[in-house]
């Protein structure tokens, strides 16, 4: 009974292996060039103060752009990505109705309106401390751009399987915060959050 538990695992053990993931948090796995962001799984995650009560959290997705990376030249590393507001999700389909109507009596809409322009991040400076970083760059939202800078951590980078497509990927977190008031979003402040945490996942591939 003994060997038949450790033969079984031994298999499993084996079976692990081969199934471990591609992604690898080792940066000499990182290849550089031109990557293009991965709109599937990029993904800017807002939270805010509600009423002093709770947290409230939305996200934006389908994310587009480029990171341009040579691993020799980490600090040279530069970030272009465009954000489609029009397409905020949060879990409340009138709150999401709300962030998205136009203005009342033909008036300034409250959050974004019907019609958004994109948000685009634009990469200015980074300064890198191993996986770490201070990524800054010009934020242009809601017609409004101001420099915001990013706390960046490193997640992981390797090629997946050919049968996914056999493209080189490289990841990354990052943190962050604005004050919506900043960019003219100032509606119910103070009653409702100024202050915007942001949590970021980024994906890009070539």
């Amino acid at each position: 009974m003994r060997m038949v538990s450790m033969a079984l695992i031994a298999i499993l053990a084996s079976a692990a292996v081969a199934q471990s993931p591609p992604g690898s948090p080792n940066p000499a796995a990182v290849s550089g060039g031109v990557y293009t962001a991965d709109p599937d799984h990029t993904l800017v995650v807002w939270t805010l103060d509600h009423l002093g009560f709770t947290p409230y959290t939305g996200m934006f997705g389908d994310v587009t752009g480029t990171l341009t990376i040579d691993p020799k030249q980490p600090n040279a590393a530069r970030v272009d990505v465009t954000i489609p507001v029009g397409k905020v999700t949060t879990a409340s389909a009138g709150l999401t109705q709300h962030l998205l109507r136009p203005g009342k009596d033909g008036g300034k809409p409250d959050f974004f309106g019907p019609t958004p322009a994109n948000a685009r991040f634009v990469s200015t400076k980074l300064v890198t401390s191993g996986q770490t970083a201070k990524l800054t760059g010009d934020f242009t939202f809601n017609g409004v751009t101001r420099p915001v800078t990013l706390d960046v951590t490193f997640y992981g980078a390797g090629k997946t399987p050919a049968a996914m497509g056999g493209k080189e990927n490289i990841g990354f977190r990052a943190t962050g915060s604005i004050k919506r008031s900043d960019f003219g979003l100032g509606f119910a402040v103070p009653i409702v959050g100024d202050e915007v945490k942001l949590e970021i996942a980024a994906a890009f591939q070539k």
